[in-house]
């Protein structure tokens, strides 16, 4: 969570900047970044999909070993405090 909020800072840091100096900020609208979204998670639908013909059981804790990091960029749990 920590990094998380670190980049949140610096974001805003950077924004207050840009408009001090009255630059337009070349970040993507929020369209274009949940398209990004929809990309990470479609790549998890080849495995799960992968998963779910070979008869293979697809569970939660499955999801959250293998997809989930993938998708947050988080490898560990020890990331997240």
């Amino acid at each position: 969570m920590k990094v998380y909020l670190l980049s949140l800072g610096a974001g805003v840091l950077i924004g207050v900047i840009y408009a001090l100096i009255n630059v337009r900020s070349p970040a993507p609208p929020v369209v274009a970044l949940l398209g990004l979204l929809g990309i990470l998670i479609g790549e998890q639908l080849v495995p799960l999909a992968k998963r779910a013909i070979s008869g293979e059981s697809v569970s939660v804790a499955w999801f959250h070993q293998e997809c989930t990091p993938r998708i947050t960029g988080i490898e560990n749990r020890k990331d997240i405090a």
